[in-house]
């Protein structure tokens, strides 16, 4: 597997989490207002695409699939950490792909969360039981869940550069039976082609009015587009000076608001990570529980300086 540890571009960066390359003292994150708690359920999925952060495939199993009863687990925690949490995320992988995702969506909608499934909506999510799980969970708790859909493009030429021939058409048509189902749905695009955010906006825009898809493209909680996470550009390491210089507060930053579950494989239990983005980095790996998730992160990655803090991009809705 690719190591996503140390980015090729940035040679002597980011190898101490203490300090920056010139000695100055790397910024960190605290806890500061956790909302959303993820959970990624597995990564496997049914297609392999050109520029997957995380290196989601058919094969890959490296986080393997969670349970009702674990998510059921860190659900308590909450409580018993009295965090704010307001939603309850799934990624992958793809979502869909774990026999539980309805009892495990199901388990956090039951408490009063938000859900928000992240999906390519293809043929995992289209079995007939994923869509009658859907189905009973929206008449269970109606405009409480939302799946947002990876979209790279609005154009089947460059989604299917990414994701493979034919792709587009079936997001499309999973994009449809969600819109027929009157499920909330966002859509998950990429900056990757070189045009203006007004473009792709614009863009998405007339997709979805073609398709009756009740998708706002101007809100970018509702249409997100994500700074791609090159490796091989480099990126400058955040410093304590670095919010006053970038007139940005840590809270601004996805860590103060987040934190994600995974399992790996052969582990027996799960672990409590720092960010979703960096699902393959010891350093990131906070504990087993929610109470030792709460301490402050060091911003010791490439990701953390060009996706969260200058991309300022966020995982959630």
């Amino acid at each position: 597997m690719k190591d996503l540890t140390v980015p090729t571009a940035n040679i002597g960066k980011f190898k101490d989490s203490l300090v920056t390359a010139d000695g100055s003292e790397r910024a960190s994150v605290a806890l500061t207002n956790p909302e959303t708690l993820w959970f990624n359920t597995g990564t496997l999925c049914n297609i392999e695409c050109e520029n997957c952060y995380i290196l989601s495939s058919p094969t890959n199993d490296a986080l393997v699939y969670m349970t009702a009863a674990e998510i059921a687990s860190y659900l308590a925690q909450i409580t018993e950490r009295a965090w704010p949490i307001r939603e309850i995320g799934f990624t992958g992988g793809e979502p869909f792909m774990n026999p539980e995702m309805i009892p495990m969506a199901h388990a956090a909608l039951e408490r009063g969360f938000e859900v928000l499934i992240l999906t390519n909506a293809m043929r995992p999510m289209m079995r007939k039981s994923m869509r009658a799980g859907l189905q009973e969970l929206e008449a269970a708790y109606p405009g409480k869940m939302t799946l947002r859909v990876s979209l790279d493009h609005f154009t089947p030429k460059h989604h299917d550069e990414e994701r493979g021939a034919g792709s587009f058409d079936k997001t499309i048509e999973g994009m449809a039976w969600l819109r027929d189902a009157g499920i909330n749905m966002a859509v998950a695009g990429r900056s990757l082609w070189g045009e203006s955010d007004a473009e792709s906006r614009a863009g998405f825009g007339a997709l979805y009015q073609t398709h009756g898809f009740d998708i706002d493209a101007q809100n970018p909680g509702a249409t997100v587009l994500f700074p791609e996470m090159d490796e091989n550009i480099e990126v400058p390491e955040i410093t304590t000076a670095c919010w006053e210089i970038l007139n940005k507060s840590p809270n601004d930053v996805m860590c103060s608001s987040s934190r994600m579950v995974v399992k790996r494989k052969g582990a027996s239990t799960p672990v409590v990570l720092a960010c979703t983005l960096l699902p393959y980095s010891e350093e990131f790996e906070l504990g087993e529980t929610l109470a030792e998730a709460e301490a402050p992160v060091r911003l010791n990655h490439a990701h953390c300086a060009k996706f969260c803090v200058l991309g300022g991009a966020s995982c959630s809705a």
